[in-house]
């Protein structure tokens, strides 16, 4: 049909508003479990350092003999470990003029990208948290790194036959070796090892790929149909193995695809030389730049106290 001769139409308008919602949709991945669950420290230098300590091994022929003398038994000295604070930082800069004019969603542009700058630190920092990067000392022209946990973590581990693993101190990085898929086996074998080195590690963290792959262990071998719900129910969300470790598994989108992880949160802290904080720069012309700031590390205390599985099929 054709419209009727002189018909004014949207087409023809020129003072329509627009129609724009005041609802900004945003689905990017922002959860830090890893970062959220480490209990929080104070750093007090750029090289921040820590101890651990061993029992003797445990003897089953200690026994001495009436009236014998006492025999002093060997003291063995603390090991000392470090890691480096790194500083990291998002900035955000915008315009006086965008600052001032009527934006839908937000009052503010400012805020609306500082609120983005802080999610996207906090994201950064979790990736940096995990990762296979070793310390960097830095200088003045060279950024300080923070060891990332795959290179502390190396007597509890299941890696390939190929793999080299790293000297557990953050100084140097696991290589890897040829991937291998997830198992059932993997997980009882690195928390059987933990459990002998006396660690308790309560959460394992992986990516999405490995949480599937947990989900088709042989405990969970037959998923659940519940019908008045009318749901299917094909996860594991606790690990309960043979020694009677119960292990919360937590998806996290910034573990490595190939690494699974437990972690005893006991000995696994994030200190901070100078905590968040949010910083007006000097303004050089017609706009406004704040800078989000921290300058932060990780103690792995005793990385014996926490487990990996590396080298995995990532698909």
């Amino acid at each position: 049909m054709a419209q009727p001769t002189a018909t004014f139409s949207s087409y023809d308008a020129v003072g329509n508003r627009e129609d724009l919602t005041d609802i900004i949709d945003m689905i990017s991945p922002s959860a830090t479990p890893v970062y959220s669950m480490m209990p929080k420290k104070k750093a007090t230098a750029t090289k921040h350092e820590f101890q651990k300590d061993a029992l003797a091994a445990a003897s089953g022929a200690n026994f001495v003999i009436e009236g014998d003398d006492a025999t002093t038994d060997a003291s063995v000295a603390t090991t000392r470990l470090d890691n480096q604070c790194g500083i990291s930082d998002k900035v955000a800069r915008v315009t006086a003029t965008q600052e001032a004019v009527n934006s839908a969603g937000r009052r503010s542009e400012m805020a609306h990208q500082m609120k983005k700058r802080s999610a996207e630190l906090k994201t950064d920092i979790e990736t940096a948290i995990l990762q296979n990067v070793a310390k960097v000392v830095g200088n003045d022209t060279l950024a300080r790194k923070v060891a990332g946990l795959q290179t502390w973590v190396k007597t509890n581990t299941n890696i390939a036959s190929d793999a080299t693993a790293s000297a557990g101190t953050g100084a140097d990085v696991h290589t890897d070796g040829t991937a291998r898929a997830l198992t059932e086996t993997m997980f009882e074998d690195v928390l059987a090892k933990c459990w002998n080195s006396g660690g308790m590690p309560s959460v394992g963290v992986m990516n999405s790929f490995q949480k599937r792959k947990v989900s088709q262990f042989n405990g969970n071998s037959t998923p659940t149909y519940d019908s008045k719900a009318g749901k299917v129910y094909n996860s594991v969300d606790v690990y309960c193995d043979p020694l009677g470790s119960e292990i919360d598994i937590v998806p996290d989108h910034f573990v490595p695809t190939d690494v699974v992880f437990f972690i005893d949160t006991d000995h696994f802290n994030f200190a901070t030389l100078r905590p968040f904080s949010t910083v007006d720069l000097a303004k050089t012309g017609d706009s406004e730049r704040k800078q989000i700031i921290v300058e932060w590390t990780t103690e792995v205390t005793n990385e014996a106290a926490h487990g990996g599985i590396y080298d995995l099929t990532a698909a």
